[in-house]
């Protein structure tokens, strides 16, 4: 069971990857840390993807060891399924106010072995990891590799049947729990706070959510990951194998008329990821990309860029300006060719993936009194000399809640945070902090 009150060196807020990697990397110094993730599970988005680039290594083979030695360091306390509800400096550092939501499961008796859920009447759209695309009942563990293995109830749409409380073995359902309040005491704070997408039918010329057979990229790598919904990609609205599929650019960026006028940096590179991994599971598919400027800016990525066009994935410099249908439901691409004296094809494909962009994934202003940017991301006043050191003292910021980025940079800023935040505790050193508490 949580304390109440527990005393900590640093609060990490946000379980992705980023965040994981800061706090074993101050853990692994003896600092105490406490990780609050509001999601059921740590992990982020990266334990939905499918492979990294430009190495294709197994996103889900390198997240879960990270997300298991996270929840078994003994300087780490994990707090999901929490929300930071307010931030007090104070002598010390900092009191931090989190709610504990309820998962009307006792989470210390419950050991994940799914009995609740194999008699549960009724099932839900899977909308928070499948995008409704399948479905899990109203009792039910987030995913297969979800840390911690623990039950869960969507309480709004509960029948209270009761069957869940007759199957438990360890006895743990518990309709009466209600949000506890946890007071955190802690030296400094990081901020890893991630990323959202922009929304796929943001632009409406795209046709996406009513287009069927128009995706965005976050869908695609649900389709293309080993833990997906389907064990292949298929078009949605027919479940066929896709024989054509289109990538279309800066769906989510560099658009004014979004709000979006910056670059999101990943884009390129995952649209060519996917389009690599289509060609080795769909070896006759044709698979075209559709872009204004190709950006391959890391070690190794233009490398990957010409080692996909040696695939035979076709790359169409152009600007797309609407998408329709046909009869079938087949997606119409209408580009105007720019390196084809401004000429405008309709070309038709099975399936169409919007690169969507990055957006910042929480507004740190009202709670943490952090400045963000124009762009909305956490401002960084020195960004050369001091890339994680926020406008607030003892307060820092990593990964994408910083900007948008890959993961390898979001692995390299959490070990910069932790770095920093350690430095700056011994710097304004005082007694050490208690232990966790149990």
């Amino acid at each position: 069971m949580k304390s109440d009150k527990i005393h900590v060196d640093t609060l990490v807020v946000g379980g992705g990857i980023a965040g994981m990697q800061a706090s074993l990397d101050l853990a692994n110094q003896g600092h105490q840390v406490a990780l609050v993730e509001h999601s059921p599970s740590i992990g982020g988005m990266m334990i939905g993807l499918s492979k990294v680039f430009p190495t294709l290594d197994c996103c889900s083979c390198i997240t879960t060891p990270k997300m298991a030695a996270t929840a078994h360091h003994e300087n780490i306390q994990l707090l999901t399924y929490c929300e930071v509800q307010s931030v007090t400096r104070n002598d010390d550092g900092f009191s931090v106010q989190v709610i504990q939501k309820p998962r009307y499961v006792i989470e210390d008796n419950c050991t994940g072995c799914r009995s609740c859920e194999l008699v549960c009447p009724l099932d839900l759209p899977d909308v928070e990891n499948e995008f409704g695309r399948t479905a899990h009942r109203v009792i039910y563990v987030p995913f297969t590799t979800a840390v911690p293995q623990k039950a869960i109830i969507d309480i709004d749409s509960c029948i209270f049947c009761g069957k869940c409380i007759k199957a438990c073995p360890a006895d743990c359902i518990d309709f009466t729990q209600t949000p506890q309040t946890l007071r955190v005491e802690a030296r400094t704070i990081i901020l890893a706070t991630g990323f959202k997408v922009t929304p796929y039918d943001a632009k409406k010329e795209y046709g996406a959510g009513n287009l069927r057979n128009v995706i965005d990229a976050m869908m695609m790598e649900r389709l293309l990951a080993p833990t997906g919904p389907y064990g292949r990609v298929l078009r949605p609205s027919d479940g066929k194998l896709p024989d054509s599929i289109a990538y279309v650019q800066c769906a989510g960026s560099r658009d004014e008329t979004l709000g979006v006028p910056y670059c999101s940096r990943v884009c390129c590179m995952y649209a060519i990821k996917q389009a690599m991994l289509i060609s080795g599971a769909l070896p006759m598919a044709d698979v075209t990309i559709y872009y204004m400027d190709i950006r391959t800016f890391g070690k190794g990525y233009e490398q990957f860029y010409q080692n996909a066009k040696a695939m035979g994935i076709e790359f169409v410099k152009g600007k797309v300006g609407r998408i329709v249908e046909d009869e079938d439901q087949n997606p119409i691409v209408r580009v105007e060719l720019i390196d084809d004296n401004s000429r405008v094809a309709e070309n038709k494909h099975d399936l169409v993936v919007l690169s969507v962009g990055m957006l910042p994934g929480y507004d740190t202003q009202p709670i943490y009194d952090v400045a963000t940017a124009k762009d909305g991301f956490v401002q960084i006043p020195d960004s050369n000399v001091a890339p994680t050191v926020t406008t607030q003292e003892g307060i820092f910021a990593t990964g994408t809640a910083t900007g948008p980025m890959d993961i390898v940079d979001s692995i390299i800023t959490a070990g910069a945070v932790a770095a920093e935040a350690s430095a700056y505790m011994h710097l304004h050193s005082g007694s050490p902090a208690a232990p966790a508490a149990d």
